[in-house]
C-alpha cells in the first residue's frame, strides 16, 4: 500500500471519481473544491419549496454508474430508486405535435414504422451497429488513457475499425438508415451536444443512440444530485477527506514536480495531482508559464461544445401535456445547430429542451405545482449575455410550451433563476463559458485530445470534459478511473 499523498482539484463527477480510486489503491486523498458544494455542473439547489438540479438531468448508460459502484463492493440500489422512464422523452415536431419516444424497442420500431414504412428493420439494423460500437467504445476504447497510438494496436479493434464507422459521418450514416427528415432528427439529437455538426461528427457515435433506445433513459428519485451523494459516501469509505471552499491558485514545484497545492486560504502538500477542474484554466492560469503544457494559441484552436441557456423555473400549477423530458424540435434543426458551430450567434428561432422532474418525481416541488428546467444550447463564448437577452429567450420558450400544450402558465410563475455563459465561467473557470466540455470530432479524439498526462510536470494528470474520454457524465465517471489507474501504473502499483 502507498501513502502518498494525492490532492485532486475539482469536485464534479471526473474529481469525485479519481478521488475514490486513488483512495482505495491507497493514496491518502484530498479533494479541493471552489465551490461551497460538491458535484460541480451537477450541483442542486432549492427555493421556495423546489428542488433544481443545476445541470446534467439526463441519465444515460446506466451500465457505467453500475460499474463504478461495483467496484468498491456496492450496486447502484444502495444509492437510489432509479426508475426508467416510459416514454423515455417526448419530441415536438415542426407541425407542432408531440411525439412520444417509447422505452419499448417494438413499439419504438413502430413509431418508425408509422412515420416511414420500411424503417423498422433499418432502424434495428441500425441500432445492432450502434450496440457493437457502444461494447466497443465503452467497454474497450474510452478506458485507454490515450497516452500512445500503440494502445489501440489491438487485434479486436483493428478488426472492427470499419464497423466502428470513425470515418464515416454521422449524418450519412443517418441518412442511410431513414429518408423522413423527424426521423433523421431523432437519431442525430443524441450528438447534438457532443460539439459539431452531425455531418462533422464520427458515426462511430451512434453508440449513443444505442445508449438511448436499447439502455434507456432514467431517472434516480431525488434529483441528479443523487449521483453526487452518491460517490461522496463511496469517496468517504475509501477516506478521502474535502475541502470546500477552496479556489487552488498557485503551485508549488521542486523541479518538475509539485510539491505543493495553494489555495487563498490553505495550502497542501502533494505526491501527486489530478487537475479534475477546468483543464484550460488550471493549464493557463494556475501553472507557471515554464510548466504549461499547451500554448494558449492551442487553446484557443480547439472546438468547444455548446454552453447554454438555462432556467430553473417554478410553477404554482401543474402542466398538461408535459413528459419528464421534452425536446421542442418545432423549428430549423440545421439553422439551429450552424448557429452554435458554423457562425456562433445568438439563435433567431432555437431548438430547446424543457425537463418536468416533478412528473415523475413529487420531492422536487410542492404538491399541485410544477419544477421546470428549461435550457437552449448556444455556441460558447458568446458575448451580450445579459438578463435582456435571457428574458427574451425565456419569454419565447414559455409562448411555445403554451401553445404546445394547450395550457396557459405564464403568470403562474413563482420562480425564475438563469444561468448561462457568464456563470459558468465564474462558478467553474469554465473555458469560454462552455457547458459540455471539448467537442467530440475526429481531430479531436483519443490522442489528439488534451493529455490526461501533464507533458512538463511529472506528477500532474487531468481527468474531466476536457480530456479523454469526453463530455457527459459517464465519461467523467471513466475518465477519473483511467486517470487513477494510469497514476498507479507510474507509481509502480500496477503493471
Amino acid at each position: 500500500m502507498s501513502s502518498k499523498r494525492a490532492i485532486v482539484i475539482g469536485g464534479g463527477v471526473a474529481g469525485l471519481s479519481a478521488a475514490a480510486y486513488l483512495a482505495k489503491g491507497g493514496f491518502e486523498v484530498t479533494l479541493l473544491e471552489k465551490n461551497a458544494s460538491l458535484g460541480g455542473r451537477a450541483r442542486q439547489f432549492s427555493e421556495e419549496g423546489f428542488t433544481f438540479d443545476m445541470g446534467p438531468s439526463w441519465y444515460w448508460m446506466p451500465d457505467v454508474f453500475e460499474k463504478f459502484y461495483n467496484d468498491f463492493g456496492f450496486t447502484t440500489s444502495d444509492f437510489y430508486d432509479l426508475r426508467r422512464l416510459d416514454p423515455s422523452y417526448s419530441v415536438v415536431n415542426k407541425q407542432g405535435e408531440a411525439i412520444d419516444i417509447p422505452a419499448d424497442k417494438l413499439e419504438l420500431e413502430a413509431l418508425f414504422e408509422r412515420i416511414e414504412p420500411g424503417s423498422a428493420l433499418k432502424l434495428r439494423e441500425f441500432l445492432k451497429e450502434a450496440a457493437y460500437k457502444y461494447e466497443v467504445g465503452i467497454n474497450d476504447l474510452v478506458y485507454k488513457p490515450s497516452l500512445s497510438l500503440l494502445e489501440f494496436a489491438d487485434i479486436r479493434l483493428l478488426k472492427g475499425l470499419l464497423k466502428m464507422d470513425v470515418l464515416t459521418n454521422m449524418r450519412s450514416h443517418v441518412k442511410k438508415t431513414v429518408k423522413h427528415p423527424f426521423l433523421q432528427e431523432l437519431l442525430e439529437f443524441p450528438v447534438l451536444f457532443l460539439g459539431a455538426l452531425p455531418q462533422n461528427t464520427p458515426a462511430l457515435y451512434s453508440l449513443m443512440n444505442y445508449a438511448d433506445m436499447d439502455l434507456g433513459t432514467w431517472y434516480p428519485m431525488g434529483g441528479m444530485y443523487k449521483i453526487i451523494e452518491a460517490f461522496e459516501k463511496v469517496a468517504k469509505k475509501q477516506g478521502v477527506k474535502f475541502g470546500l471552499n477552496q479556489d487552488v491558485i498557485s503551485f508549488n514545484y521542486s523541479g518538475s514536480k509539485i510539491i505543493g497545492v495553494n489555495t487563498s486560504t490553505d495550502s497542501y502538500e502533494a505526491d501527486v495531482v489530478v487537475g479534475a477542474g477546468d483543464y484550460h484554466h488550471l493549464d493557463q492560469n494556475v501553472i507557471e508559464k515554464k510548466y504549461q503544457s499547451y500554448s494558449a494559441t492551442y487553446w484557443d484552436s480547439r472546438k468547444l461544445a455548446p454552453s447554454c441557456l438555462l432556467y430553473y423555473v417554478g410553477v404554482n400549477k401543474k402542466i398538461k401535456g408535459l413528459l419528464h423530458h421534452n425536446l421542442y424540435f418545432d423549428t430549423d434543426f440545421n439553422l439551429h445547430s450552424k448557429e452554435i458551430y458554423t457562425t456562433p450567434k445568438w439563435p433567431e428561432k432555437p431548438l430547446f429542451y424543457a425537463s418536468a422532474p416533478s412528473v415523475t418525481d413529487k420531492t422536487v416541488a410542492p404538491e399541485g405545482k410544477e419544477n421546470l428546467f428549461l435550457l437552449i444550447p448556444i455556441a460558447p463564448g458568446l458575448k451580450g449575455d445579459d438578463e435582456a437577452i435571457r428574458k427574451k429567450y425565456f419569454d419565447e420558450m414559455i409562448a411555445r410550451i403554451e401553445k404546445q400544450t394547450g395550457e396557459s402558465f405564464a403568470n403562474d410563475i413563482c420562480y425564475v433563476k438563469t444561468y448561462s455563459v457568464s456563470n459558468f465561467v465564474s462558478d467553474y473557470y469554465a473555458f469560454k463559458g462552455n457547458a459540455y466540455g471539448l467537442a467530440n470530432t475526429l481531430d479531436q479524439t483519443a490522442i489528439l485530445k488534451p493529455s490526461l498526462k501533464s507533458k512538463k510536470l511529472e506528477n500532474l494528470f487531468f481527468a474531466g470534459q476536457l480530456t479523454v474520454p469526453g463530455p457527459g457524465v459517464p465519461p467523467s465517471i471513466i475518465s477519473g478511473k483511467v486517470a487513477a489507474n494510469q497514476i498507479f501504473k507510474e507509481f509502480g502499483l500496477i503493471k
